[in-house]
Formats: structure tokens, C-alpha cells, sequence
């Protein structure tokens, strides 16, 4: 019996087209603006509705899919090769870095479904995180305030704030001490 499935674009046309504009922009003038051009590229995000704070650093082989469902606070950096694949909001608090190679991914599937349905959700990174080295966060995911989510840790659920967590899946390693606004 053939197949009569029919995959509908989860995408509209204005997105679509957005999409194509924002790839000819991050793989030519973002991608190829030196590294310490970091004024340039934030320039460029906003010009796409991206939410981008005060002194915030975002490497230029950084990539980042919907500059329009970004929000990143002050003093944040997002270091080389990082991918934040925002099919969802992405909200990235003040004062967090994401070390390089680390990956945001703020969609999935429905798996349940035949049609495997694309799910946007959204990932919450507050403040004073830090996102280490080839670390993933995946898709509806709130990252505590202070929190270390250790190198190659694997984040699918919560995580409270002041903690440290590592492996796959990432599990609390031990509670770090809470600093304040200085």
C-alpha cells in the first residue's frame, strides 16, 4: 500500500525567507568578521531581532539559527563553534559563558506521532551559568541560576540553581557556594 503521508512545513513563508537572509549573513559577514569584532556581530543579531545586551561576546564561528528567538543578557559570552539551534526561545542570563562546542538544542519530535511533528521548545539559561566545553542542554530545559553543567554533560532536565552536574544524563555532582551581585 503506498504511503499517503504528506509532511507539512512546521516554517511560513516570512520565516523561511528570514532564514535564507539570516544564513547568507552568518555564513559571510558574521563568520568572517575578526574575532574581536564582537560590537559588529551584535549589531548584526539585532538587526534580526535578537535581544543581545551590554559587553556581550559571541564568537564569530558561534552559530546560531533564529537570531529573532535569542535573548542574551550583559557581560555573557558564547564561545567558538557553539551551537544554539533556537528553533525555540533561548533566554542566556547575565554573566554566563557557553564554552566552545557547547550545544543548545530548543526543539525535537513528536516520536509518538507518524508525522514526527517538529516541537519548539524553549531553554532557560540563568544568570552566572556556565555551559562547559561540548556540553548539551536539550529542549525545555531550565538552567539554574550559578549553575556548572560540566564538560560533555548531557542536560535534559532541570537543573536548580548553585549546583554542579555532570555525566549522561547530567546528575547533581555537589552544590557550589552562592555569590552575590558585586
Amino acid at each position: 500500500m503506498p504511503n499517503t503521508f504528506r509532511h507539512k512545513s512546521p516554517y511560513s513563508k516570512k520565516e523561511k525567507f528570514l532564514r535564507l537572509l539570516w544564513g547568507c549573513v552568518q555564513s559571510t559577514l558574521f563568520r568572517w568578521s575578526p574575532r574581536p569584532l564582537w560590537p559588529f556581530r551584535n549589531a548584526l543579531l539585532r538587526l534580526f531581532q535578537a535581544q543581545i545586551g551590554n559587553n556581550v561576546r559571541i564568537y564569530n564561528s558561534a552559530r546560531i539559527s533564529y537570531p529573532w528567538l535569542l535573548s542574551v543578557g550583559d557581560e555573557t559570552s558564547i564561545g567558538d563553534e557553539v551551537i544554539v539551534y533556537n528553533l525555540g526561545r533561548i533566554t542566556i542570563g547575565q554573566r554566563v559563558t557557553l564554552s566552545q562546542r557547547s550545544h543548545l538544542c530548543a526543539g525535537t519530535h513528536d516520536y509518538s506521532n507518524i508525522d514526527m511533528a517538529l516541537i519548539r521548545s524553549s531553554i532557560t539559561i540563568n544568570n552566572d551559568a556556565w555551559i562547559c566545553t561540548e556540553a548539551f542542554v536539550g529542549p525545555g530545559v531550565i538552567v539554574g541560576e550559578g549553575t556548572i553543567v560540566a564538560a560533555r554533560a548531557v542536560v535534559v532536565k532541570n537543573v536548580l540553581p548553585w549546583t554542579i552536574v555532570a555525566g549522561n544524563p547530567a546528575q547533581l555532582v555537589k552544590e557550589r557556594p552562592r555569590f552575590h551581585d558585586q
